[in-house]
């Protein structure tokens, strides 16, 4: 009887490692638009796109602590100091709570939001999540 009771525990804990092949070009795509704003300037619509990476990869440790990474650098590179400090615990933490599944989802990763408070996903996102297969609930 314990036995049943632990493989049941088993078959329902579920770790996350790296983004799905399906949301991959998503993630990537909005990397690469942040690095495109960003050069030209337009840092608006450059944090704007590593605040939609993050919630496209904050269920993934990997993806998650590297847009904490990339909003850090951000950070240091504007010379926001609430930015700077609030990026160093997402991203100690980010990846882990990743790994087990704990993530407040939409999320936009940014030291002006509570790090644990969910948040409504735009509908873009949502058909994004949609498109590859990806259930968020």
């Amino acid at each position: 009887m314990v036995n049943s009771t632990k493989e049941k525990h088993k078959k329902h804990m579920k770790f996350y490692t790296s983004l799905p092949k399906n949301l991959k070009p998503y993630f990537k795509t909005e990397l690469e638009n942040y690095r495109i704003e960003y050069a030209t300037g337009n840092l608006k619509n450059a944090w704007n796109h590593l605040e939609r990476a993050h919630i496209i990869g904050q269920k993934y440790p990997y993806a998650h602590t590297y847009v904490h990474w990339k909003m850090l650098q951000f950070g240091i590179k504007i010379k926001n100091g609430k930015e700077i400090i609030g990026q160093i615990p997402r991203l100690i933490f980010g990846g882990i709570k990743s790994f087990v599944g704990k993530i407040p989802v939409g999320n936009p990763g940014g030291a002006n939001v509570p790090p644990l408070k969910p948040f409504p996903i735009e509908k873009e996102l949502q058909d994004i999540f949609t498109k590859a297969g990806i259930h968020l609930g």
